[in-house]
């Protein structure tokens, strides 16, 4: 059985919580090939995140780049970045993230000079391999998971994730715009949240495209170089997400369901859930 995605808000805030409020820390071990449609799908959160390939390949989309994560290596995911993984086969990817306060107390000397200027100004991501000079921190990470092992960890966790940080400090690279995210990533942002709004209504690539007063051909170029589908394909993916929520949430038939998430052929609907999810939607309620 699939694992259900993570659960995120109009703009792609994800909703849960890691960690506890007095420790804002959390270890995981997922297989993204384990999830809907094999895929963790767009997100972004407070969190520092760390991962690791630990078997199999993993494809990443961070921010608007597309790379493959090769095993054997790990990944450094800034606070506030939208990214996605997706497997072509099972994989092992161990991942931790955390609140930077963890490390250091918000106005303290050590979270102003050490932890903000990475949040404000550090690279979206960072690629960590083995044979580079980040082989420091990704010896550290393996640590921090080792460490997880046990009960009553949490002295250990911090000063290992301090001494993690002094040496991701001293390497990555001081690139993020000093005005926020750029021009292109607000309009797909409000582009989203406009097809997440009226998704069930009969859209056009027009309609799309006029929620932030650009042309067809801006918004094809927008949804390509960022997250490399047409905002249309975008649009009938997230159709089909709300369609399986329905379908495990709702006592109506399959084609009520296609209806209410904007799908005027139920014979088509079905043909794209199939390609999506791998099953067809009454398949998927039940195994739900």
């Amino acid at each position: 059985m699939q694992t259900e995605n993570i659960v995120t808000d109009e703009s792609y805030l994800e909703q849960r919580e890691h960690g506890d409020t007095d420790f804002a820390f959390c270890y995981y071990e997922e297989d993204v090939f384990a999830f809907a449609a094999h895929c963790i799908g767009w997100h972004y959160h407070r969190e520092i995140e760390l991962v690791y390939a630990a078997k199999s390949d993993v494809f990443c989309n961070v921010g608007g780049d597309s790379f493959v994560l090769k095993e054997g290596c790990g990944l450094f995911i800034n606070s506030g970045v939208l990214h996605r993984y997706e497997a072509k086969q099972s994989v092992f990817m161990p991942n931790i993230l955390f609140l930077p306060t963890l490390l250091g107390d918000e106005y303290g000397r050590i979270y102003q000079k050490y932890i903000a200027p990475v949040l404000k100004e550090g690279a979206e991501y960072m690629l960590l391999q083995p044979d580079n000079e980040d082989n420091k921190i990704l010896t550290l990470l393996l640590t921090i998971f080792n460490i997880q092992k046990d009960s009553g960890n949490e002295l250990d966790t911090v000063g290992t994730l301090l001494s993690l940080w002094k040496e991701l400090y001293n390497v990555l690279p001081r690139s993020r715009p000093q005005n926020g995210e750029s021009l292109n990533f607000m309009r797909l942002r409000l582009m989203m949240e406009f097809i997440h709004k009226n998704f069930y209504k009969k859209l056009t690539l027009q309609d799309i495209a006029s929620a932030v007063y650009i042309s067809k051909n801006a918004a094809l170029q927008i949804f390509r170089e960022t997250i490399h589908i047409s905002p249309v394909s975008y649009l009938i993916q997230y159709r089909l997400t709300r369609a399986a929520s329905l379908l495990t949430s709702v006592d109506i038939s399959v084609v009520r369901i296609a209806e209410r998430c904007g799908f005027e052929n139920n014979g088509y609907f079905c043909r794209k859930f199939r390609e999506f999810y791998g099953c067809s939607p009454l398949e998927y309620r039940r195994s739900k």
